[in-house]
């Protein structure tokens, strides 16, 4: 017999006190109350289990907001792109304005058969995971295989496409498809991509041959040749890496940027025939990729432009580390719409403006010039010359809010 019927055939049938009652069951006289006037209301369906859902949810999504969810994904899964609830919930509020958890994006994906259950992976965690620092600090460069199409719909052609990648922003400096990929190519290219955004400090790439001899063996290692890209990396005075034999996980971005690509190449509906269809939606994924799709590597799941083209850039031969004059901090606006900043020991508040109140933002110390950013969109939001002298840095404007103009 469940206590809850022991209760009532304790008041109702013996006749005993609410306190007796809750003083021998070892529950509150509030309960026994309660349980009484649920018996009274309800008979016998008063012993029946109760939901404990809440009569109302004022914090749930509506229906339209439920169907915005379905249809994001929807249409990143038919582009071919990532379709994950952090991706969505980026699109959401970026796109549609509209926040939404990741838990609740994602609880509605299963809810919709959306989701497809995979087994269980090596946790995150695990990994020990690297960043450059700044962009141009370090390429990674690899190239992958892509079968061309023939008009018949049968198998074409094998080529190959190689990218290089900004190790710090994941900014997909060069994506070039070709027959095959060789020494001079990589050298070629590689030309190219300087011209357009500088030398680098270093650059990380696997053992192939055409990147690297070191581990050519024959008279070629034993004469310390170089082939290509190994003369133009010695003579711009950039550093060289190569990750160890066996050891993938050491490239792992330029090689999940190259997953990310050809998943998104095999999901248009026209493939290619010749290299140069190829190399038009190459290049139509790397602008998506680039400037309008999230990166959950990101802080703030910014764009690879976003992060590459607001940081100050590393050069050959450069170190950034905690002596120096220039600093990268990550912050975030508070309710007064500032944020604050040590200098030489003294903590300053520096005034950005309320109506930005949360966003997050990346902050540039070049001794004492400063520069303000949004960290997911890239706006400068401030940009000012530290006084020592005042503790506060206003903005400039009057205080209040913004007063309106009447147009004449």
């Amino acid at each position: 017999m469940s206590k809850a019927r022991l209760v009532i055939t304790a008041v109702v049938v013996e006749g005993r006190s609410q306190a007796e009652t809750a003083r021998t069951y070892g529950v509150s006289k509030g309960w026994v109350s309660k349980l009484l006037a649920r018996y009274r209301t309800e008979g016998e369906a008063a012993f029946e289990p109760h939901s404990r859902r809440p009569r109302s949810s004022p914090t749930a999504i509506g229906a339209q907001v439920i169907e915005l969810i379905v249809a994001v994904r929807k249409k990143l899964v038919e582009r071919g792109l990532d379709a994950g609830p952090e991706t969505i919930a980026w699109h959401l509020q970026h796109t549609h304005h509209v926040t939404v958890s990741r838990a609740t994006i994602a609880r509605h994906l299963a809810a919709q058969g959306l989701v497809t259950p995979e087994p269980s992976k090596r946790p995150k965690s695990s990994y020990i995971r690297f960043q450059a620092e700044q962009p141009n600090e370090c390429w990674q460069a690899d190239f992958t295989h892509y079968r061309l199409c023939r008009p018949d719909g049968r198998p074409g052609a094998d080529v190959e496409i190689l990218s290089w990648l900004d190790d710090h922003s994941r900014y997909a400096l060069s994506v070039t498809a070709h027959p095959r990929v060789t020494g001079p190519v990589v050298r070629d290219v590689f030309r190219e991509t300087v011209a357009t955004y500088g030398v680098p400090a270093s650059t990380l790439t696997d053992n192939g041959m055409v990147f690297t001899t070191r581990l050519s063996g024959g008279s070629l290692r034993g004469s310390r040749g170089r082939n290509g890209l190994e003369h133009e990396l010695h003579r711009l005075g950039v550093r060289q890496k190569n990750s160890r034999p066996n050891h993938p996980t050491t490239c792992g971005k330029v090689e999940r940027f190259q997953q990310t690509l050809k998943k998104w190449l095999r999901g248009q509906p026209a493939q290619p025939a010749t290299i140069t269809a190829l190399q038009t939606l190459i290049d139509a994924f790397a602008a998506e990729y680039n400037h309008r799709r999230p990166h959950r590597s990101l802080p703030q799941h910014a764009t690879p432009a976003t992060a590459y083209q607001t940081r100050p850039k590393a050069k050959p031969g450069s170190q950034t580390t905690a002596e120096t004059h220039d600093r990268l901090r990550h912050d975030r606006i508070d309710k007064a719409g500032k944020i604050t900043l040590r200098y030489n020991g003294q903590l300053y508040s520096i005034g950005v403006g309320r109506t930005h109140t949360g966003t997050h933002v990346l902050v540039l110390v070049q001794d004492l010039n400063i520069r303000i950013i949004d960290a997911a969109t890239g706006e400068l939001l401030r940009e000012l010359v530290l006084d020592p002298t005042r503790r506060y840095q206003p903005t400039g404007r009057p205080p209040g809010p913004t007063p309106k103009t009447n147009n004449p």
